[in-house]
Formats: structure tokens, C-alpha cells, sequence
């Protein structure tokens, strides 16, 4: 495949279905059972607590670029925010 990016995203695929399948006996295409649309709100729901923590973040590494223009100190600013 030419597309790096798109072949990640392919395998991370496999290997989530491969897990799904061993945790829920299961694949997707034979599940009659589950309320997929209760699902897919949920995992929704779940992306936007997930957004806004990255838009939060990306806020205050912004700050902290602009407040702190020693690479030094910055560094450690930002390493205290992720870790």
C-alpha cells in the first residue's frame, strides 16, 4: 500500500477486530444482538470528552509556548502537562 497513514489505520482494524472477536466470541458481521445504534452513541459521546481534552491541551501548550520562550523550561512545562 503507497499510503502509510492508511495502511495504520488498516491494521489497527485487524488487530481490533481480532480482540473483539476473542473477548465476544463474535465477529460483527455474525452479532444479531447488540443495539448498535446505543453503541455508536456512546462511542460518540466518549469522542467528544476526547476532543475536548485535546482542544484543552492544545489551549495550554499554546499558552505555554507563548508565556515561556526558554526551550529548557517549556520542555519541562510541557512534559508535566502530558505525563
Amino acid at each position: 500500500m503507497k499510503d502509510k497513514i492508511v495502511q495504520q489505520v488498516v491494521d489497527k482494524y485487524a488487530t481490533r477486530s481480532a480482540v473483539g472477536y476473542i473477548k465476544y466470541g463474535t465477529t460483527l458481521e455474525d452479532n444479531t444482538k447488540d443495539n448498535y445504534l446505543q453503541h455508536l452513541q456512546e462511542e460518540l459521546m466518549d469522542a467528544t470528552l476526547y476532543i475536548q481534552k485535546l482542544i484543552d491541551m492544545n489551549r495550554e501548550i499554546t499558552k505555554l509556548v507563548k508565556d515561556h520562550p526558554n526551550d529548557a523550561e517549556l520542555g519541562a512545562l510541557i512534559r508535566r502537562l502530558v505525563s
